[in-house]
């Protein structure tokens, strides 16, 4: 029984604690955006996701741009993108609006 509410408890902390992510501060400036050739839309409900530059842990390297489908009509799509911030860079995801 205590095992038990030992492993409870320490779920339970790992469960509290995920919603909090730690910002990842890089302090090497990223590289300037490739322009990227998109060619035509695979269909009308298609939005272009620029790439851009990902941080691996000891390089930047390109992720290419891709087309997308909305999820839903009027959805928007917000670019990934570097800030400057704390002494370096962080890395903020693109994501659907």
């Amino acid at each position: 029984m205590r095992n038990k509410l030992i492993g409870l408890i320490f779920a339970g902390i790992l469960a509290a604690g995920s919603g909090f992510a730690a910002e990842v501060v890089i302090h090497i400036a990223p590289p300037r955006v490739v322009v990227e050739k998109r060619g035509h839309a695979p269909g009308r409900d298609y939005v272009w996701i620029n790439g851009y530059h990902r941080w691996d842990g000891n390089a930047y390297h390109w992720e290419s741009g891709r087309w997308e489908r909305r999820p839903r009509p009027n959805a928007r799509w917000e670019q990934h993108r570097w800030v400057h911030r704390n002494g370096g860079y962080v890395f903020i995801e693109g994501h659907w609006r």
